[in-house]
């Protein structure tokens, strides 16, 4: 009668086999060598040497890698061209860069500017609605900012229109117009036509039943207040301006 096969007690309670495993490892070796065949060639595992992938593989992983390198290349060269001192080369490519950088990618320095944005500016536009029995009817004042702020909150991909082109468009407008909102120049005029095409589009052609047939502007500024520890006093009430009504273009 053969003695039975001494086995090991856990601390947990369960057999333990002797130190002699499956794959040959011995004396607490790991086993590793049992993972490879006779020959030496792995048998199992992730691969890790790009060396070891297909030719087809291999050509894939290089063209992405050009590609990725290239437009790395060219997108830190375009915006160096466009932030740099004026030189030949934006000189001589400047429509080609911004082209590349314009709207997307451009570069704006105001928030380290000595004198940073201090003021909250909403745009408000009503419109002037002719009816089918020939009536006309004057909409409420819609907040225009307050739409494209909405757009923008809790948006982690907002557009480039809705975080700028009112704000810039507004910018555009008060910089070339003098008292009495008089145009200075043919950008004055040109800052009114883009004004007013941004409004037309965001009321349609027509509203509330009606043909749009005129759209009158509205500001409001209001000067962001100095911190507590400032001890600057500033003027938070809100000024507003009025503008003339605009007749909508056929365009």
């Amino acid at each position: 009668m053969e003695p039975p096969e001494e086995t090991t007690v856990r601390p947990g309670g369960g057999p333990q086999p002797d130190s002699t495993d499956s794959t040959g490892g011995t004396d607490g070796t790991d086993g590793a060598e049992g993972a490879r065949g006779t020959d030496g060639e792995d048998t199992g595992g992730a691969v890790t040497d790009v060396g070891a992938l297909s030719v087809p593989s291999r050509v894939a992983v290089a063209l992405a890698v050009a590609v990725v390198t290239v437009g790395v290349a060219v997108h830190l060269t375009m915006v160096f061209l466009h932030v740099a001192p004026q030189n030949t080369l934006s000189k001589q490519h400047g429509n080609l860069v911004a082209d590349y950088i314009y709207p997307e990618f451009e570069q704006n320095w105001k928030l380290f500017a000595p004198n940073p944005l201090q003021q909250n500016i909403h745009v408000w536009a009503r419109a002037e609605v002719r009816k089918g029995d020939g009536n006309t009817e004057t909409t409420g004042w819609v907040d225009l900012t307050a739409m494209d702020i909405a757009a923008i909150r809790h948006n982690i991909a907002p557009s480039h229109a809705q975080q700028n082109e009112l704000r810039r468009a507004w910018t555009f407008y008060t910089q070339t117009h003098g008292e009495q909102n008089k145009a200075i120049g043919l950008r004055g005029l040109l800052s009114e036509q883009y004004v007013r095409r941004i409004v037309e589009r965001r009321f349609g052609p027509r509203l509330n039943g009606g043909d749009v047939e005129r759209v009158q502007v509205r500001t409001g500024t209001t000067a962001v207040a100095a911190p507590v520890w400032s001890g600057e006093k500033t003027d938070t009430r809100t000024s507003f301006q009025v503008l003339p009504w605009w007749t909508v273009s056929g365009a």
